[in-house]
Parts: C-alpha cells; sequence; structure tokens
C-alpha cells in the first residue's frame, strides 16, 4: 500500500477529532483537549456518519472512543466508497451542532415489572438528559422503582438501560411430606463394623414400631404480594396444600404428624403411607433375600435355605420346604417338609405344622402336626404331637410331648430305636433344667463373693489403692442383685415343679402298629417295648406303663 496516498477526512486535530475513510473501514481519532472538555458531544459525531452515510458502526465502541480520547485511531465501520477529493459540508460548528435530541422510547414489559429506555434517532441525534427521560416516564405513569442512579448512567450513551424495576410478588411454598424413613436401603447388604459387608441381611423391608413417626407435614405457607413500576399491587400465588398420607394402620397425630398405629412392615405408595404387619416373600429364604427378621407375620411362596434363618413375632407361613435353615415364630406352617440336614431347626411359640420331617429339630409350645412321617427327628411339643395322615410313621429319634404322641405307626419294621417321652412338657422341662443351673451358679457365686468381702474386711481398705477399691465396692453391690436373681430363681422352680408333678395323663397312642425298639417314658416311667402292638394306647396306671385299647 502506498503510504504517501491520502483518503477523505473530516475534521482535524484543531476540531478534536478526525474521521478517515480508508479501504480497510472507518476510523475515528479522538484528541485530546488541554482543559478535559470536549470540543463535541456523541450525538455530533453521529449525525456526521448519518450524513456522510455510514449507517452501519458499532455505537458503543464510538461512545467509549469519543468518552476515553484513547490516543491513535479506533476502527468504528466498514469501508465505504468516497472520492478523494470529498469534503464534508453538512456540520456547522459555528452553530453549536444539531440541537435536535433523539426520541426517548420506554418499552415495559409484559408482567409490568420492568421499564426499558432507549434512544431513537430518527428525530434527532443530541442524547436526551436524565430530566427529560424521568419526565418521559412519568408520562408513562411511571412511579414505582425508578432507579435514579440507571438513568444517570444510561443517558451518556446509546446504549438501552432499565429506568425502572418492579418488586416482584413471592409465591408461597407448596405444602409437602417429610418422610423420616428411607425405602431406598431396601435390597441393599447391611454394612456392619470395618465395613464388612453382610449377604445374609440384605434390608428386605424397612419396619416400623407402634408410635413410632413416619412422615411430618410441612404446611403450605402463603404467597408476599408486590408492586409493579405503575405502583399497582401484585397479588402473590399461596402454596398449595397437601393432604396426610394416611394409609393402613397409621394414625394422625395433630394435624401434620403421621404415626404408626401397629409394629410392621413401611409400604410407601407415593400417596398413602402404611403398616403392613405382613411380610410376603415371592421366593425362596436365600442369598436373594438374606436373613428374615420381621416384626409381624411373614409369607414365603418358596424355601427357607440352607445357613439362613427367618424370625416372626407373628405366624410363618411357608409353602416350600425348610432344608436346612432356622425358622422362628408364634405358628410355624411348612406346606412342604422340614429337612435339619442336622443343622437346622424350626421353634413355634404355638403350633408347628409339616407334611414331613427328617433329620430335623422341631419344637412347639403347643401342638406338633406331621402329616406323612417324622424320620430320625427330634420333636418336642408342650401338649400333643400327632402323625396320622397318610404314612403316618415316626420312625427314629426322639418324640415328645407334655400330654399325648399320636401316629398310626411307631418305630418300623428294622426296630430302629425310636424313643418316645410323654407326661412331661419337654419345654418346662427344659426351662426347669436352665433354671436350676442357675440357681446353683448364682448361690456359688454369691457364696464366693461373701468369702472374698469376709477376708477383705480384714485389711485397712484405706492403704489400698483407688482402682482396687473401686473393684471392692463394685464387688459388694454386685451381691445385692445376684441375691434377688436366686430368690427369683427359687421362686421359679417351686412353681415349675409342682407343675410337673401334676403332669400323670400322658398317653402313647398307635392307631395301627408300635414295633419293638421303640422306648416309652410315660410320667419318667420307662418301658421298652419287646413286641408288636396293634391298635393300642400306653399310659400311667399305678405308676406302670400298661397297654390299652386305642
Amino acid at each position: 500500500m502506498d503510504e504517501a496516498k491520502s483518503y477523505p477526512t473530516v475534521g482535524g486535530e484543531d476540531a478534536g477529532y478526525l474521521f478517515e475513510f480508508k479501504p480497510d473501514g472507518v476510523f475515528l481519532t479522538v484528541y485530546p483537549s488541554d482543559t478535559d472538555e470536549l470540543m463535541f458531544e456523541l450525538s455530533d459525531m453521529r449525525k456526521i456518519l448519518q450524513d456522510i452515510g455510514v449507517m452501519d458502526y458499532d455505537i458503543e465502541l464510538l461512545a467509549r472512543t469519543v468518552r476515553e480520547a484513547a490516543a491513535g485511531a479506533v476502527r468504528i465501520a466498514s469501508p465505504i466508497d468516497l472520492p478523494e477529493d470529498f469534503v464534508y459540508q453538512g456540520f456547522d460548528w459555528g452553530g453549536g451542532g444539531d440541537e435536535t435530541y433523539a426520541t426517548i422510547v420506554v418499552d415495559i414489559s409484559k408482567d409490568r415489572m420492568k421499564a426499558t429506555v432507549r434512544f431513537d434517532t430518527k428525530t434527532g441525534t443530541k442524547l436526551p438528559t436524565a430530566e427529560m427521560v424521568e419526565n418521559a416516564l412519568r408520562e408513562k405513569n411511571i412511579s414505582f422503582g425508578i432507579d435514579q442512579g440507571a438513568i444517570e448512567s444510561g443517558v451518556g450513551s446509546m446504549i438501552p438501560f432499565v429506568a425502572a424495576w418492579g418488586d416482584p410478588p413471592v409465591n408461597g411454598e407448596d405444602a409437602y411430606i417429610d418422610r423420616k424413613f428411607d425405602l431406598g436401603v431396601k435390597g441393599r447388604p447391611v454394612v456392619k463394623e470395618y465395613d464388612r459387608v453382610d449377604y445374609r441381611d440384605m434390608n428386605l423391608f424397612v419396619l416400623a414400631k407402634k408410635n413410632d413417626t413416619l412422615a411430618i407435614r410441612i404446611p403450605q405457607t402463603k404467597g408476599t404480594p408486590g408492586t409493579d413500576i405503575y405502583g399497582n399491587t401484585v397479588n402473590a400465588r399461596n402454596g398449595k396444600p397437601i393432604p396426610m398420607p394416611e394409609g393402613k394402620n397409621t394414625t394422625v397425630i395433630g394435624e401434620n404428624k403421621l404415626v404408626a398405629a401397629i409394629n410392621g412392615q413401611i409400604v410407601d405408595t407415593g400417596k398413602k403411607i402404611s403398616i403392613d404387619p405382613r411380610l410376603v416373600i415371592k421366593s425362596s429364604v436365600g442369598v436373594e433375600t438374606g436373613n428374615i427378621d420381621f416384626d409381624g407375620s411373614v409369607e414365603i411362596s418358596g424355601d427357607v435355605k440352607q445357613g439362613f434363618i427367618v424370625k416372626a413375632t407373628g405366624d410363618i407361613e411357608i409353602k416350600g420346604n425348610v432344608s436346612g435353615g432356622e425358622v422362628t415364630g408364634r405358628n410355624v406352617y411348612v406346606g412342604g417338609g422340614i429337612t435339619g440336614m442336622n443343622r437346622g431347626k424350626v421353634f413355634a411359640e404355638q403350633d408347628v405344622r409339616a407334611a414331613f420331617t427328617e433329620n430335623a429339630s422341631v419344637e412347639a409350645g403347643r401342638d406338633i402336626h406331621v402329616a406323612d412321617v417324622a424320620l430320625h427327628s427330634t420333636l418336642k411339643a408342650g401338649k400333643k404331637i400327632a402323625v396320622e395322615e397318610k404314612h403316618g410313621q415316626i420312625t427314629g429319634g426322639l418324640t415328645a410331648a407334655g400330654e399325648e404322641v399320636s401316629a398310626k405307626v411307631i418305630g418300623n419294621q428294622s426296630y430302629v430305636v425310636t424313643r418316645v417321652v410323654v407326661g412331661v412338657d419337654p419345654n418346662l422341662q427344659k426351662k426347669y433344667q436352665e433354671t436350676c443351673k442357675s440357681y446353683k451358679e448364682g448361690k456359688k457365686r454369691l457364696q464366693q463373693i461373701a468369702q472374698t468381702l469376709n477376708t477383705l474386711g480384714k485389711i485397712d481398705i484405706s492403704r489400698l489403692p483407688q482402682e482396687r477399691i473401686n473393684q471392692i465396692n463394685a464387688l459388694t453391690r454386685s451381691q445385692f442383685p445376684l441375691a434377688g436373681q436366686i430368690k427369683r430363681d427359687e421362686q421359679l422352680i417351686k412353681e415349675m415343679e409342682a407343675e410337673l408333678s401334676e403332669m400323670k395323663n400322658g398317653k402313647v397312642r398307635a392307631a395301627e402298629v408300635i414295633y419293638p425298639g421303640t422306648r416309652l417314658s410315660v410320667n419318667s416311667v420307662m418301658k421298652n417295648v419287646q413286641e408288636e402292638f396293634h391298635r393300642c394306647t400306653f399310659s400311667l396306671k399305678n405308676d406302670e406303663v400298661t397297654l390299652g385299647p386305642y
């Protein structure tokens, strides 16, 4: 490019500005003034560009260049074609510039919360004053939220600015339910000490006890009204209420607290929170479920597999088998059989019912009913044991009941040893033996404490270390609760002895046959069966086990 070549210009150093119309754009140079006062205004520069035909330029850059008077030429627009001998005649410096102001346009937002001011230069290029903008707002009846600072800053450029703000309303919060349980833990194994994961405890359900708090309703709040830029009140929306999620077996306390009415499993459908006293497992109890410990009744569609435990405070119904597992409940009903595998067992506070038992340990506080056969099992019932359907056979093992054992067949043709005990509640007898052991150990311990304290009584304990004195005081205090426990055990032993002495009506009944090899104990009187007896009953008479008709 020929540096000596000249291009059309407008202004000069004496004017305080210089426009240069070069092939690569329109450039503006603003010269600093000795008095720090500009010899022109932004509107003057815009009028010049408009007159020359420069319509597309960076208004913000133009305003900043005029305001800052930075050294050097600044490119503010794309190039335009002008003759080299172009002379601009349109601007009258002597007259002080164009006195026509740009039109003030006030744009109101739809929600009437914001008034935006912009300047329309079609009628004039001189920027309006702050007072003019305020008058324009008043003409629009805008009276609230006028931002004086924004107006004074905004009138210095062509950039639109917000001159007034409304105060928006604040809507109320909707009511919501704060649940005090987490169903998200269901199906996750329990993490125990040292981050060990127990896959036998899979958190299959979330339990609640009676009167536990299940949820709290957080009430809705009222909205706070606002004010628009016209000074009008704008109403706010109040929060929406929500009904209490009261489901089955739950109770509302006060107005906003939901509690459990019974013990059981928490069931949350989203709209309703209920307590179900019955747990339904549609599979077997095994690695997929983990152990079950439920405060209520349990229904299991499959089996209880080896090594797994099912406990419930209510009834337990198992439609499959108990195969080496442990089951404890109020009543236990097993649709299939109980196969102990020499490790599993079933205990019921009341009754146990099963199709068959094999190498199983079964205990019931009341009755045991086995539909088919009891093979090499330990059966103990507080009252009756009945094996009377299908084959109705008891073979091997131990069968003990407080009142009666009845079956079609007892023993077998191979004369397998089959022990049958009646007339003594095995559960009561077990409790009696445990209490006697506790009583004996307690008396021994109390005697040892007395001897130790007697020996220490001869020593000046004030010379002993404080730690040793504390141990002696603790030993002294321990004898009082121990003496109380011994007294309670003694009373319980007397009561159980009286109850055991009254058991005199034990019976063993065989609807078809009882085989040799059967060893009977009726009210603690023993009898070995040495021949086959058909349709018979054994009971105690005159302190002897006697044979009678079925």
